[in-house]
């Protein structure tokens, strides 16, 4: 019964969210855009455009998990709200624009806009209050084997609103003593071995007690199996990265058209920035760099110049520490903020040697010191190298690779053009977010090492 108060709880706070924030659209629409149509709509002509928005909406809120109060904190949530409604906007905008003799004036539009972020912080502060006074935090166990410590990034994430952690153990401790999940709503997992694994889950499927696993390596290869019947027995069928040619053929059409597209909007960007950085010391615009692609092919990936122009003058390749990094150029900063360093690299989509969804270039040094330590960091090379890619949506510059290897692989397993669009649009969301190119510690450039597979 609880659950059930839950979800309808939420879903009715979210259809709130959706009403707000489309009603004050509505209104922008009747009392001003509306009226200056070429031909003003009947009714339901306005309920369509109104629906529309809504639709929109609904969709971004989704890609972006702008409604989802009980784990992301408000910030992120205001915010993807905030990036929803005003991708919103900015189409019906457009639509407005085809529907007008004259180029519709934006001020209104934009002042609902404005608005629109009021109602989403309103919206947040009431719908976590009442989340987190209506469902108390659940009395919450970490089981662990190699990795400890999820207790701390719990707490760090602001998530102790939601779960209690009474209990951590390690795998072992609780072979020995069961009891020690007695009363447990919510277990986490993390990085136990299958077998283990396996006699933990049927414990807390039987006492229905939710479960949170943080994968292996071997368990997000095997998500990506396909379920079948052969020899009168339940199999998986594991084919790795073997996509069908349609996808393929789809994702390489997906890549010229839209890489086209974005050069011509990036192109002012470009040229500013091009003259910026030969302003700056007189050195070379560009900067050319030996990367991994797909079978560990080599290329040469481009980008705008960042660092000094003898930042590895050494020989000796080097991660960057993020803002901590004196390599980094004045100019340099301000384009790694803003990712327009990247740019460049729309040019290695059109040649073919990347596209723009799928793991991000290593260098070939770098490379090898990972797999020295990683050897299972080999697999994330049988797909082609991506602009953005999972790791770097939902990752952070200074995320662990065995975590990236792992948010790569879940890639890989499943290759769908509508996961490619989904993580370019939640590209955009990540653009101005700046934990996401925090960098690692001064001379990190080998892995942390997790148990095999």
């Amino acid at each position: 019964m609880t659950d059930i108060k839950h979800d309808l709880g939420l879903r009715a706070m979210k259809v709130l969210n959706v009403a707000l924030i489309t009603a004050s659209f509505a209104v922008c629409w009747y009392l001003y855009y509306a009226p200056r149509t070429y031909s003003p709509f009947f009714n339901r002509g306005n309920w369509a455009m109104i629906a529309l928005f809504a639709l929109i909406y609904i969709t971004y809120c989704k890609v972006y998990d702008a409604l989802i109060i009980s784990i992301n904190q408000a910030s992120e949530v205001i915010y993807s709200q905030a990036l929803a409604a005003g991708i919103s906007d900015v189409i019906l905008y457009v639509v407005i624009f085809l529907l007008t003799k004259h180029i519709p004036h934006p001020a209104p539009l934009f002042l609902t806009f404005l608005f629109q972020i009021i109602l989403a912080g309103i919206w947040t502060g009431i719908a976590r209050a009442w989340y987190f006074a209506v469902f108390p935090p659940k009395r919450t166990a970490v089981i662990y084997d190699k990795r400890p410590g999820l207790e701390t990034l719990v707490s760090e994430y602001g998530l102790s609103k939601k779960f209690d952690i009474q209990v951590t153990a390690s795998v072992e401790e609780y072979l020995k003593n069961p009891a020690v999940l007695d009363g447990a709503k919510v277990v986490f997992l993390s990085g136990i071995h299958s077998h283990e694994r396996n006699i933990i889950l049927k414990r807390c499927i039987r006492d229905g007690i939710e479960i949170y696993v943080i994968p292996r390596i071997g368990d997000t290869i095997m998500s990506g199996a396909k379920q079948m019947h052969m020899l009168h027995l339940p199999i998986l069928n594991v084919e790795w990265q073997n996509p069908p040619a349609e996808y393929l053929i789809v994702k390489r059409i997906l890549d010229i058209v839209f890489t086209g597209i974005a050069l011509v909007i990036a192109s002012p960007f470009m040229i500013i920035t091009a003259i910026a950085i030969k302003m700056t010391d007189g050195g070379p615009v560009f900067y050319r760099q030996k990367r991994l692609t797909k079978n560990g092919q080599e290329f040469y990936v481009m980008k705008f110049r960042s660092m000094r122009v003898d930042a590895e003058k050494d020989g000796i390749a080097r991660l960057s520490a993020g803002n901590n990094d004196d390599r980094i150029t004045p100019v340099g900063r301000v384009i790694r903020k803003c990712r327009i360093d990247e740019l460049p690299q729309l040019f290695n989509i059109l040649k073919g040697d990347m596209t723009i969804v799928g793991p991000r270039p290593e260098r070939p040094e770098i490379a090898a010191q990972y797999m020295e330590e990683l050897p299972e960091f080999a697999l994330r090379l049988k797909g082609k190298a991506g602009l953005t890619g999972y790791a770097q949506v939902y990752g952070k510059y200074n995320t662990e690779p065995y975590d990236k290897l792992q948010m790569d692989l879940m890639y890989l397993s499943h290759p769908s053009i509508v996961e490619d669009l989904r993580i370019m649009f939640t590209t955009v969301k990540i653009l101005f977010m700046p934990e996401s190119t925090e960098g690692v510690a001064v001379g990190q450039t080998t892995a942390t090492r997790e148990p095999e597979i």
